[in-house]
């Protein structure tokens, strides 16, 4: 993809999924911005690095993981088109480390954000000034559901939740999951997690499929 076409391509993704940028914002970041594609399950961030760009995704789903010192993850939440990731932006801004990981669910495709624009994009576009607020309230918001979730949920009602979000993130009533990939974020076993989607099932909730869940209510 030659200059002149990512930068058309950029435009494009940002009128679609970011609308209430304001057009002279658009085109700076068509501009100084590169388009990035990742594959289904490849890793887009990693604990201890630092931040060149932050990412707003265009197309696909990434998970955002929190790892331990035994490399176990704890599912955090998940970005879907027309989301940016606030961990990054701060870690960019202040060139910290990052703390958690990143992988894509799906085929994905991110525009990359210079951290060299960001003092720039706040200080002279309200329109980024106001994004940059509401994707850190958005996701402090996911934060304490999931907070919520853990403390105050047996895990049927976490599970529940778990895939109604889904559902939503994605857009489609039919999830392309494994149970065991469900128990990791849930941070349970797969038998705990395959015993619950079949009582669901048997309520009439969902239909399972192969590595697939079709969210019926």
């Amino acid at each position: 993809m030659n200059l002149q076409t990512e930068q058309a391509a950029i435009s494009q993704f940002l009128q679609t999924h970011f609308s209430q940028f304001d057009p002279e914002l658009a085109k700076k970041l068509a501009q100084h911005s590169i388009l990035r594609e990742f594959e289904s399950d490849e890793q887009l961030m990693r604990p201890g690095q630092y931040f060149k760009s932050t990412m707003l995704i265009v197309e696909g789903g990434v998970k955002l993981y929190r790892e331990d010192h035994d490399g176990n993850e704890f599912f955090i939440y998940q970005l879907g088109p027309g989301n940016a990731c606030a961990l990054s932006m701060i870690c960019a801004t202040k060139k910290e480390q990052s703390q958690i990981s990143a992988r894509a669910v799906e085929p994905t495709r991110a525009i990359l954000v210079p951290i060299a624009l960001m003092d720039e994009l706040m200080t002279g576009y309200k329109s980024w000034y106001y994004f940059v607020l509401e994707t850190y309230r958005s996701r402090f918001e996911e934060l304490l559901l999931v907070v919520d979730s853990i403390a105050f949920r047996s895990m049927d009602e976490r599970l529940e939740f778990y895939l109604k979000n889904q559902q939503k993130l994605l857009n489609n009533d039919e999830i392309a999951i494994t149970h065991q990939q469900i128990a990791t974020d849930l941070n349970s076993s797969r038998e705990v997690v395959s015993r619950l989607l079949k009582k669901m099932e048997q309520r009439g909730m969902l239909r399972l499929g192969r590595n697939t869940i079709k969210i019926i209510k």
